[in-house]
């Protein structure tokens, strides 16, 4: 499968801000020349030695979909399951077509520059589509832009058909065929081929890669043979050996059982490459959930999300009596295709419903929607690619009217609206069972659309015993860009959450919030059980100033470090994992070594303009501001809509007094992203002197954006300025509820009321930040007097 690879920090895009918030000093400097090692690939035997013993299985392993997940190419193969290509795929100004004759075996593609082929080296997948692999410059075997549909036997536009399709949102750009998107040896080859060794060498960017087996072999699952036979071997014939030395599956519990499926079918970032059957998915994988748009808000499948993510929401998994076997074979075929099997995939626990299945499903004994996975697991179809929703959840039309989701009714009912299915389920059913999911998933686009007035509303979602844990993990990464500070109680309680997901995703969060509070619940979870909430812990606290930390937390932060660096490393040829080394760097305070992680995530990928971006607040740090100018408008000849870049070029022109060239900026930065609240901030402070009326309409922007403490102060002065006293002390009371952590806005307020001599009013306002446990101690001792002196 294809793995993401998350841009851990990646606020520090806009955190040149003036006051930045990430020049905490820590004693960790950590070696970017820190890495693991392959395992070791003798101890492999092949799935041809497994044939002696255990013949039936092979002969079922090696015609699966798993068996041929990859194979070479060859006419025999061509001739069995491919047409002629009659038409050529235009993309652009190019023309292709795949010959797949006898005296084929190869792709013309026809441009502006004249005509070259591409020969076909490998095939990959062929359960719905076969993709064509060829080996390009430096050892990049590369997806070809042309593959073929088994379903509907036609050839079609690669990247064309994984656009994916958002509701009220324009359709993406498709990639180009050479873009590392596409390059199997860094994107999706560990579920295609068995032991494979990408041999990748970072200082000339060349591959080597080679592999034991194409497709998904037996010591995939099973572990290295090699012991196995040779032991088996030795023993007297119609004994066991006591010791097999291979993996065997029969004492799995159900979540060892689904926790290695998982890697090959989960849409996750890999912190490991040394997974092995029967770990546990989380010290080695992180998993992307509803915070990604290859998602509806609801959790149904919209991108291609390979099941292990809506596999977690399903109720029958949290019971922790269903697995993947349960329903297939090790080799992955389905075991209830037969007419009299139907529905025997949900026995034993459903056997009422399985027995009287038309009593339950309201439809009649012979037709499809008689089935329980019709309705349970119903199948849409993205990249030509079909997949069930492995969910199990009922149908809930009522979303697809609000979301536009699909719905398991209305994939068999085609003539028929959502508004007639969610009229039919009503009838059906007396408890209103959508509510409890129209509840969950309004709470995830409110969310998404950065909608805090259900803020509270999460808030005990979150806390409830009936929380989802995949809606759980969701909600906290929505809630990065939130700026309320009554959020920062929600994700401390997080950190002592059961799911390990969960509680990685709150010490992910708790970089952004520098406190006692969160420092102490981060160092706790550098000795968390899970690996995932032990880097994002460690992570977190690079932008801390280190306190004193005991021996034993010491011991758990420096064994965490170590994970994490590794972590960073082990994908070398991506230029994510430079990038997120950088970002590690410079929150720990090291600007230097992060300038050449940022270059090398800059070389690895020269069209990407994240690294340069960030690569502009390291020259900053060092007062460098000439190559920190000079990194941004490289940033923005690669992207002239980056909000990012125009944001932060826009501040450092501000820097040096070049009002004129910020403000064209700032106003375009504010364009591309109108939710980014910096920009009209920024832009609202630039033009208070010459242009009060327009300022004051920026701040109050920026302040509906993001009604942070700092944004409605800074509103609130300009208000107080511009004479306006009574709105500037309605924005400083509702900056206070909040329980700022900052002295400012007390202060104004308590100036404001001081002035128009209500002393009263000042005095409370006093009193109420002497008892602000957010406030630093000595702010909180200067409010005591100043209470006391009023009254006097």
């Amino acid at each position: 499968m294809k793995k993401l690879f998350l841009l851990f920090g990646s606020v520090l895009l806009v955190s040149l801000i003036l006051e930045g918030g990430l020049s905490g000093q820590s004693p960790i400097a950590p070696s970017i020349s820190a890495g693991q090692k392959n395992p070791n690939q003798s101890d492999y035997a092949g799935s041809a030695s497994c044939i002696k013993c255990h013949e039936k299985f092979y002969k079922l392993w090696s015609t699966s979909f798993h068996g041929l997940a990859m194979q070479p190419y060859s006419a025999t193969l061509a001739k069995e399951k491919l047409t002629p290509q009659a038409k050529d795929i235009v993309i652009g100004k190019y023309r292709y077509r795949m010959n797949v004759s006898p005296e084929g075996g190869f792709m013309t593609e026809k441009g502006p520059k004249g005509t070259r082929t591409y020969k076909i080296e490998h095939v990959m997948g062929g359960k719905n589509v076969f993709y064509f692999l060829t080996t390009l410059k430096k050892g990049r075997l590369q997806t070809l832009p042309v593959a073929y549909d088994m379903n509907r036997k036609e050839w079609l536009d690669t990247a064309a058909s994984g656009i994916r399709h958002i509701p009220d949102q324009r359709p993406e750009a498709p990639f180009h065929w050479k873009d590392p998107e596409y390059t199997f040896n860094s994107q999706c080859y560990s579920c295609h081929v068995s032991q494979l060794s990408t041999n990748y060498d970072p200082k000339t960017d060349v591959y080597r890669t080679v592999w034991r087996e194409p497709g998904i072999n037996c010591e995939a699952c099973h572990g290295p043979s090699e012991e196995h036979n040779r032991v088996c071997a030795e023993t007297p014939e119609g004994t066991v050996p006591a010791d097999l030395k291979i993996i065997s599956w029969k004492k799995f519990t159900p979540a060892q059982k689904n926790d290695t499926c998982a890697p090959c079918h989960a849409k996750m970032v890999p912190i490991t490459n040394t997974f092995i059957p029967g770990d546990r998915f989380f010290d080695h994988y992180d998993l992307v959930a509803l915070e990604n748009l290859d998602y509806y808000p609801d959790g149904r499948d919209l991108g291609e999300n390979f099941t292990h993510t809506t596999w977690l929401m399903n109720p029958c998994v949290k019971s922790g009596k269903l697995d993947c076997l349960h329903c297939h074979t090790s080799s992955g075929r389905y075991r209830f295709k037969a007419k009299e099997k139907l529905n025997n995939d949900c026995l034993p626990c459903h056997e009422s419903h399985v027995k009287n299945a038309p009593a339950h499903t309201k439809h009649s004994q012979e037709s499809p929607g008689n089935r329980c996975v019709s309705c349970h697991m119903p199948m849409t179809e993205f990249a030509r690619m079909k997949r069930s929703d492995h969910s199990l959840l009922p149908p809930v039309p009522a979303s697809t009217i609000a979301y536009k989701s699909p719905n398991a009714c209305n994939i068999c009912h085609t003539d028929k609206d959502a508004k007639w299915s969610d009229v039919n389920v009503r009838k059906w059913r007396k408890r209103d069972y959508q509510a409890p999911f129209m509840h969950r998933t309004s709470l995830i686009d409110a969310a998404r659309k950065r909608d805090w007035s259900k803020l509270p509303d999460i808030a005990a979602y979150l806390k409830s015993e009936v929380r989802d844990e995949i809606f759980a993990v969701s909600l906290i990464r929505l809630l990065r860009p939130c700026p309320r500070q009554d959020k920062w109680p929600i994700i401390l309680l997080a950190m002592n959450d059961p799911s390990g997901l969960v509680r990685s995703a709150a010490a992910e969060a708790l970089s952004e919030y520098p406190s006692d509070k969160a420092y102490r619940a981060l160092v706790k979870a550098t000795g968390d059980e899970y690996r995932i909430v032990r880097i994002r812990a460690v992570a977190a606290l690079a932008g801390f100033p280190q306190s004193e930390i005991g021996e034993t937390d010491r011991q758990n932060v420096d064994r965490a470090l170590q994970e994490y660096v590794n972590s960073l490393l082990i994908r070398t040829d991506h230029w994510s994992s430079y990038y997120n080394m950088g970002n590690y760097f410079l929150r720990s305070g090291y600007p230097k070594q992060a300038l050449e992680s940022y270059g090398i995530a800059a070389q690895r990928d020269p069209r990407t303009p994240v690294p340069l971006v960030n690569m502009s607040l390291a020259y900053a740090r060092l007062t460098d501001f000439q190559n920190a100018e000079q990194s941004l408008r490289k940033a923005l000849k690669l992207d002239p809509r980056s909000s990012a870049a125009h944001l932060n070029l826009g501040l450092l022109l501000a820097e040096q007094k070049k009002n004129k060239e910020a403000e064209e900026h700032f106003r375009l930065a504010y364009k591309y992203d109108p939710q980014m609240a910096e920009a009209p901030y920024n832009l609202g402070v630039l033009l208070g002197k010459e242009h009060p009326s327009e300022s004051l309409k920026m701040l109050r922007k920026a302040y509906e954006i993001s009604p942070n403490p700092k944004y409605g102060y800074t509103l609130a002065y300009y208000e107080h300025h511009a004479g306006n006293s009574a709105v500037a002390t309605s924005v400083l009371q509702k900056v206070i509820a909040t329980k700022p952590a900052t002295a400012d806005p007390y202060l104004l307020l308590g100036y404001i009321y001081e002035s128009d001599g209500k002393r009263v009013e000042a005095a409370q306002v006093y009193k109420e930040a002497s008892n602000n446990e957010n406030l630093a101690t000595q702010d909180r001792s200067l409010f005591e007097r100043k209470s006391r002196l009023i009254k006097q």
